[in-house]
């Protein structure tokens, strides 16, 4: 197909690798090189990273980033990254966690959950969840105020995210303030207009999508009757009470309308929800770092994230 992209994006698209999840350990052996390769973040403040394994079975590898030279409390954020839930790391994530440390000023704690299909759901959900309980925990040992602690990631990081928030109010905590659904993947039924449509987009799309629900829930499975919300949550049926949220879009990307709809539904359901929809651009656009969208997309990110953490 023929898609009316961003101008400034047109000249990267060739550049930007074919991404294909079929071969998943192949993938993983070069998505450094693949998608490493952007040009380094400088923070604008120096920030203090440190890696730390949450006790638990299995223990829950994080890397906390926070800025150097504050020694108050600062607002929280459980970061949690992409990848379609059998790709990324903390590594290949850490200049988008060390961004929201610095032009937001908050303590990041970033994930390394378990990935599919090795770890199926809700293995990964899991260890995200327990990276928060862990987090509001020791919100003093952080310097985290546990009345900012807020969640989120994009793609399949905004998914899960999404299903942290609901895990959580389901569980009766940990009190989140905020959830940042990026781009997020949603809806394992793959049934919405852009999910139908998007076949050889860049980065993802519908052939990636089946094989990420496949890897996450397990052959055979996704579209069915049995698949919890927590996995997908799209599927679930009362969104009122959850946290307030803010959802992006992009516009010839697969998952966009499954973030349409959840953004609003959460509307509907009477959850505060900001919601960013990015007209000519994909999933992955970010990797054109000085197109004028992608500097547009980060600028509303963090003016959202500073709005939520830093009330008043």
């Amino acid at each position: 197909m023929t898609y009316a992209y961003d101008p400034e994006l047109v000249p990267w698209i060739p550049m930007i690798p074919h991404l294909s999840i079929a071969d998943i350990a192949k993938v993983r052996r070069e998505e450094a090189e693949m998608f490493g390769n952007r040009p380094a973040y400088t923070p604008p403040v120096p920030i203090e990273t440190r890696d730390v394994t949450v006790p638990g079975e299995p223990g829950v590898p994080v890397r906390i980033f926070r800025p150097a030279e504050h020694d108050g409390v600062l607002p929280g954020l459980v970061f949690i990254h992409g990848g379609g839930f059998a790709l990324g790391s903390v590594d290949l994530y850490h200049d988008d966690a060390a961004s929201i440390a610095a032009e937001v000023g908050a303590v990041v704690v970033s994930v390394e959950y378990r990935l599919a299909p090795e770890h199926p759901f809700p293995a990964g959900l899991e260890d995200c969840y327990t990276a928060l309980s862990w987090t509001a925990a020791h919100a003093g040992d952080l310097g985290v105020d546990p009345d900012r602690l807020a969640v989120g990631g994009e793609s399949a990081g905004g998914g899960l995210s999404a299903a942290v928030a609901l895990l959580a109010q389901d569980r009766g905590g940990p009190a989140l303030c905020f959830q940042f659904l990026g781009i997020p993947e949603l809806d394992d039924r793959l049934d919405t207009p852009s999910m139908r449509a998007y076949t050889d987009t860049p980065i993802w799309h519908r052939p990636n999508a089946e094989l990420s629900w496949d890897y996450y829930l397990g052959e055979g499975v996704r579209g069915t009757a049995g698949v919890s919300p927590y996995a997908a949550p799209a599927r679930a049926e009362d969104l009122s009470g959850l946290p307030p949220a803010y959802v992006t879009t992009c516009e010839f990307d697969p998952l966009r309308d499954e973030g349409l709809a959840y953004g609003q539904r959460l509307v509907q359901a009477g959850v505060p929800t900001e919601i960013h929809h990015y007209p000519g651009t994909f999933h992955g656009s970010t990797l054109v770092p000085d197109a004028a969208v992608t500097k547009r997309m980060n600028a509303d990110r963090f003016g959202a994230l500073r709005r939520a953490l830093h009330p008043g």
